[in-house]
């Protein structure tokens, strides 16, 4: 449907209701307005073949009385506007009316009438002057109170065997009633202003709480917050909606915060005896073995803050505020560079964004330590493009088999299956950025990227945020 009216089709359901009813009510209406004119139309050919069979009958039968008398007779048809001619009046343009034939037929048949052939079909009003002529003096004495002048003429000819002849009879065919179309009109008008008054009045009990259930999830699904649920109202239908809503969101809400306590358990459970291990470890002798046991403690330390992190990020604490977003990109870069990694950073126009630093930041260093680990170095961008602020992240590295770049986005997805820490951690760096993305309304996307001879030389990571 939509395909079908483009951008006119509304996109509200209280919209496309309307227009539904206004479609459906149109095709109505036309659908009746032809089926008014088709009897209006079959009215008037039957009206005008019986004016023809009276006509004709009538000056047939004082062609009889006048017997002896032809003056007589030619006199009472040219007084019922009859003409007897010697042949058939039909001309090759000429389009027979067969119902209209069969009609008359059957009306003189009925009366006594001997006939032979019949025909019956419209002219042009212009092809009999004398006809012409009189109307037009008609309309001229009647002025105003005039019914418009006809433009065509039916012509109803009978053959008389008897007399080897025919009979002609000539009417004007009067137009179609102008009351018509303005009863159509209004009643379309009257039916357009009773129905769209109910459906407006039916649908605004309806979508209100729908519009107001809407926002509320845009709400929570930003927020996590299940203050302010929305109170049930409308239709019992919507009402029962609303209210199984609300419950859906309360339970949310709890077990959410129920997450939130276990991975604060968890946090601290597991950091502790870490951090114990950690001062244990220099106890050992071993150069070697207290440089492994350390790495391997880091390395989960990591993983754990990576986990946690990411079961966190989709309930920040922290709010929007509104921050340059090259001077962020810039520190990220700066961070590298101190370090002695070979990061460089590309920054554009002046872009203020609303957004958490903390975690935006955090993706940003993901995407780098990435591009490092598995591309060497690590060129940054940021630009404008098409209403969105757009953070590039380009490497030298191999890049990622086309059919394996979705995954590298899920949890614990890495391009080496090893998951020491001299080729990376658990795999959840670029999921954490892709979450810290979502969080802020925007997207992360990975692509190859390829020289003129379609090679690839390295991975493309693009975090784009909204602008507005």
């Amino acid at each position: 449907m939509t395909r079908w009216f483009g951008g006119i089709w509304p996109k509200s359901l209280q919209g496309q209701l309307l227009l539904a009813v206004a479609l459906a009510l149109l095709l109505a209406q036309g659908i009746s307005a032809a089926l008014l004119y088709s009897a209006q139309v079959e009215r008037r050919e039957a009206a005008l073949v019986h004016a023809a069979a009276i006509r004709l009958f009538a000056a047939n039968r004082e062609g009889r009385m006048a017997g002896q008398h032809p003056p007589g007779a030619v006199e009472a048809a040219r007084q019922l506007k009859v003409e007897q001619i010697a042949r058939s009046p039909l001309l090759p343009s000429d389009h027979r009316i067969d119902r209209a034939e069969q009609e008359l037929q059957e009306i003189l048949a009925g009366q006594g009438f001997s006939t032979g052939n019949v025909v019956v079909f419209h002219r042009p009003l212009g092809h009999d002057r004398h006809l012409a002529n009189r109307i037009a003096r008609r309309t001229v004495a009647l002025g105003e109170h005039a019914p418009p002048p006809p433009r065509e003429m039916m012509v109803a000819a009978v053959e008389m065997p008897a007399k080897a002849g025919w009979m002609v009879v000539r009417m004007p065919v009067p137009r179609p009633e102008r009351g018509l179309l303005l009863t159509l009109v209004g009643q379309t008008l009257l039916l357009y202003a009773l129905l769209f008054g109910a459906i407006a009045l039916i649908l605004g009990q309806i979508t209100k709480p729908l519009k107001a259930l809407t926002g509320r999830l845009e709400r929570f699904a930003e927020t996590r917050d299940a203050q302010g649920q929305l109170e049930p109202r409308g239709p019992d239908d919507v009402r029962r909606l609303i209210v199984a809503h609300n419950a859906m969101e309360a339970r949310l809400a709890a077990l959410l915060d129920e997450k939130d306590v276990m991975l604060g358990a968890i946090g601290h459970d597991l950091k502790t005896p870490l951090a114990a291990l950690r001062v244990r470890i220099e106890s050992v002798e071993d150069e070697g073995e207290r440089a492994k046991m350390a790495r391997t403690i880091e390395d989960i330390t990591r993983s754990l803050d990576d986990i946690l992190s990411l079961a966190r990020v989709g309930r920040p604490s922290d709010p929007l505020e509104p921050a340059e977003l090259g001077a962020l990109v810039l520190q990220v870069a700066e961070e590298f560079e101190d370090m002695g990694e070979p990061v460089t950073f590309e920054g554009g126009e002046r872009i203020v964004l609303p957004i958490r630093a903390t975690w935006l930041r955090r993706a940003v260093r993901n995407l780098v330590v990435n591009a490092l680990r598995y591309g060497k170095v690590a060129r940054i961008e940021l630009v404008r493009e098409g209403g969105q602020a757009v953070i590039r992240i380009e490497d030298q590295g191999p890049g990622i088999p086309e059919d394996q770049i979705a995954r590298m986005l899920e949890p614990f997805t890495r391009g080496e299956p090893s998951r020491n820490s001299e080729t990376g951690g658990a795999g959840l760096g670029l999921t954490l950025a892709r979450a810290i993305a979502d969080q802020h309304g925007g997207s992360l996307q990975l692509a190859n990227r390829r020289d003129s001879a379609g090679m690839v030389t390295g991975l493309v990571a693009t975090l784009a945020l909204p602008l507005t």
